[in-house]
């Protein structure tokens, strides 16, 4: 079997004809070495209209940066480098992968470039008659279709609060604005093996500690809870092909939290949250639609911002809506609006002056056009929005236009 890199993977869903993924496969004895990955950079022009960034938010303050402002940036898809290692041994199919992404871009002269990570490193055994085994780091569960169906990835989308500052591995396409972020987790899970469409993944995962960046009116991130347990995700679906195909999923994911508060410990709760979405193709046209909703799981990151100052859970939802078109050309046209919500919870959630996310927007159009079978050119206009708890703070919109390029190999 050949084991390519997830987001890879979903770069030849999203673009429709427009991406080869077959990588640079080189037999080496009992194994097969496949090493694929991706190339991408864009010129980001941003304009923000509002005095002040709003915490927790997606968008920046004119007194944070410039209100207009210029970047060259990876995209949501970090640039990446992967190496997959598959064999066939005792009735078993094992693999391993490890992948590097290198950032694109800093402003700080002699910096040496922007950010790397290191996002993946795993091993799989298991057959196709009972399922697969994964052990180590990869995308997480929850919020991970959904991230994979965001036309975004293969663009630009939000830049996030830091994302201007040119220095940052990626974007936040539509993070925050629509789901909740997979993020890259240790993990031990089972996969079923496809049955007539339907599989399922169910893993113990690496828990994180709750971080607040509006609890005290700050900018700084607080403590607001740490983990007691580990972290349980999960998410089933069914496939299907025909004039109209389409995949329809279910997920969930659940955390044990203690020591919630941000000044003191009082007491513990749990973080939940479930999802549903679904993706229909018929012919060139493509929709999704996707909703999530949890209490304590925050805004944008998961725990981010998700419980108040006396350890109580915020309750958040969210979803985005998404239509792509193929033209004759080849190019495909898309466009998509994305919302995630986060409830005020408490008195001091409801003072007037609270400089605290209860709103992040998005709007998206953009063009992909495919030069060759590996290698787009991308075009995406942005609109965003944050909105605070406080009614006497002000919004803060952004919007950005970017043009660049992603080869796939």
């Amino acid at each position: 079997m050949k084991n390519k890199i997830k987001l890879a993977v979903a770069g030849a869903v999203l673009s429709a004809a427009s991406v080869a993924n077959a990588g640079i496969v080189i037999p080496a004895g009992d194994w097969t070495i496949d090493i694929n990955g991706n190339v991408n950079a864009f010129a980001i022009w941003t304009d923000t209209d509002g005095a002040t960034a709003i915490n927790g938010g997606i968008t920046n303050g004119e007194n944070t940066y410039d209100d207009n402002d210029f970047s060259i940036n990876t995209g949501l898809l970090p640039s990446w480098l992967g190496v997959t290692g598959t064999t066939r041994a005792n009735d078993l199919d094992v693999s391993f992968t490890i992948s590097m992404q290198p950032g694109a871009s800093t402003r700080t002269p002699l910096g040496g470039g922007g950010g790397n990570e290191n996002r993946q490193a795993f091993v799989t055994f298991g057959d196709k008659s009972w399922g697969t085994v994964k052990v180590g780091k990869d995308l997480g569960i929850f919020a991970s279709t959904a991230i994979l169906n965001d036309m975004t990835l293969l663009g630009v989308g939000s830049q996030g609060v830091v994302g201007t500052s040119g220095g940052t591995t990626t974007t936040l396409g539509g993070i925050g604005t629509g789901y909740i972020y997979a993020d890259w987790k240790g993990q031990i899970s089972y996969t079923t093996p496809n049955m007539n469409g339907f599989q399922a993944t169910i893993g113990m995962v690496q828990p994180y500690d709750a971080t607040s960046t509006g609890t005290a009116n700050t900018t700084s991130a607080t403590n607001a809870g740490t983990h007691s347990g580990p972290g349980f995700e999960g998410q089933a679906s069914y496939s299907w092909t025909g004039d109209v195909a389409g995949k329809v999923w279910a997920g969930f994911a659940q955390q044990s939290m203690d020591d919630l508060g941000a000044t003191a410990q009082l007491g513990n709760e749990d973080i939940t949250a479930w999802e549903l979405g679904a993706s229909l193709t018929a012919g060139n046209l493509n929709l999704v639609g996707y909703y999530y909703d949890g209490r304590g799981i925050g805004t944008t990151a998961f725990g981010r911002d998700g419980f108040n100052a006396a350890g109580d859970r915020r309750d958040s939802d969210g979803g985005y809506v998404q239509a792509t078109y193929v033209i004759p050309t080849g190019t495909k046209l898309g466009v998509s609006y994305g919302v995630s919500n986060l409830d005020k919870e408490g008195s001091s959630d409801a003072a007037a002056s609270f400089n605290l996310v209860e709103e992040n927007s998005r709007w998206t159009v953009g063009a992909y056009h495919p030069l060759t079978a590996n290698l787009n050119l991308v075009v995406e206009y942005n609109d965003m929005e944050t909105e605070a708890m406080g009614s006497s703070v002000a919004d803060v919109e952004e919007d950005n236009i970017s043009v660049g390029a992603i080869l796939f190999f």
